[in-house]
């Protein structure tokens, strides 16, 4: 027997223990004289010879150097016939299926973390895939999901990844559940934009805005940002209305402020329809910032401080951030986040401390 490399499936699968014995025959050696050879029990030859005992990395390279031949040689041998034998086993294959379906599932959306989110309820494989199809309104999973998203996120410049994709769907599906009573008025919209920064001054003034948004013919809806996911917030047309999404990242009640009145100026400016999403992370780098980030982020800012924002002395304090704040009628944080990112005051200023979060009222919104 040659030391050569085999076709992993050869017409005729022959079990290694019986290549051996062959293999002994050929030599003239009693199963005796090779354990001797190995210096192992006899029994140990038996079993191999037998197919009673598998060969293992040790028992091969001591083979192969009784025989002449590499360890490699024995193994693929062994894993070859092996293989074989479970390609033909009808139960170890529609298990193979299985995990194959479940891959293809997992390529879709994170899908045991949908359903520790209550997203997907099904545990039978044949009923979850129905219900990610349903999700992503697929007619076959071999299909990519019928919606285009421009994004600006964390990991700026790659694909859209399965996260995001996966919350947008779940946003989507949220959106159908509760859609707005009245029609849509970008007049309503504009007008109720342009009062939040006054309205959200503290966490529990966020418990409403779903009820002020509905109003406007909007649909608000927070789904948690699902782990890795990198995106604050969203806005999409879904059956002619209007939906904004958000993921509660960076819970500061500044930061999911804008986010939200950034996400109502793309609407207004006709940046999305019902072919296209926006998802984003407002904390991603402004490098090559495309036209309309720009202009909802314009936008954005001239609601919160439709007045303007006043001269920044060179040495800020609490006092006169507190004097600010009031003047313009925001919350203290808000101006803090505003001088945060015009770089005159560190992300890690004690100015920021105790800062008011939002994330559990988020949480309520039915």
């Amino acid at each position: 027997m040659s030391n050569t490399e085999y076709d992993p499936f050869p017409e005729v699968q022959i079990p290694v223990g019986e290549l051996l014995g062959g293999e002994l025959e050929a030599r003239n050696w009693s199963q005796a004289d090779f354990a001797a050879v190995l210096d192992r029990p006899t029994q140990f030859v038996s079993e191999i010879v037998t197919g009673k005992k598998e060969i293992t990395r040790e028992s091969a390279a001591q083979i192969g150097a009784a025989l002449g031949q590499s360890a490699e040689f024995w193994l693929n041998l062994q894993d070859q016939y092996l293989l074989a034998e479970q390609a033909k086993n009808t139960a170890t294959q529609g298990k193979l299926e299985d995990v194959r379906r479940r891959a293809r599932l997992n390529n879709k959306a994170p899908i045991q973390l949908l359903q520790k989110r209550n997203f997907l309820k099904s545990t039978n494989l044949d009923d979850l895939e129905v219900e990610v199809m349903k999700l992503f309104e697929l007619s076959s999973l071999a299909d990519d999901p019928p919606f285009a998203m421009a994004a600006k996120r964390g990991n700026n410049g790659e694909e859209i990844n399965v996260l995001q994709r996966a919350w947008v769907a779940c946003v989507r599906k949220e959106a159908r559940r509760r859609p707005p009573v009245g029609a849509y008025s970008p007049e309503d919209l504009k007008r109720l934009a342009s009062t939040l920064s006054h309205r959200l001054q503290t966490p529990d003034d966020f418990a409403d805005l779903p009820e002020l948004l509905a109003e406007a013919g909007v649909r608000l809806v927070y789904v948690e940002m699902l782990p890795g996911g990198k995106i604050d917030g969203c806005s999409m047309f879904v059956d002619g209305y209007p939906v904004i999404g958000l993921s509660g990242r960076g819970k500061r009640l500044d930061k999911v402020l804008f986010t939200l009145l950034h996400e109502i100026a793309h609407i207004l400016r006709g940046h999305v329809d019902t072919e296209n999403i926006i998802a984003e992370d407002l904390d991603s780098p402004a490098n090559n910032e495309s036209v309309r980030e720009t202009e909802a982020n314009r936008d954005a800012t001239d609601w919160v401080f439709p007045a303007g924002f006043p001269q920044v002395p060179a040495r800020i304090n609490g006092p006169w951030i507190d004097r600010t704040a009031d003047s313009l009628g925001v919350a203290r944080i808000v101006v803090i986040g505003h001088l945060q990112h015009r770089k005159r005051l560190d992300w890690r200023t004690t100015l920021a401390k105790n800062a008011p979060t939002v994330s559990n009222v988020l949480g309520t919104w039915k």
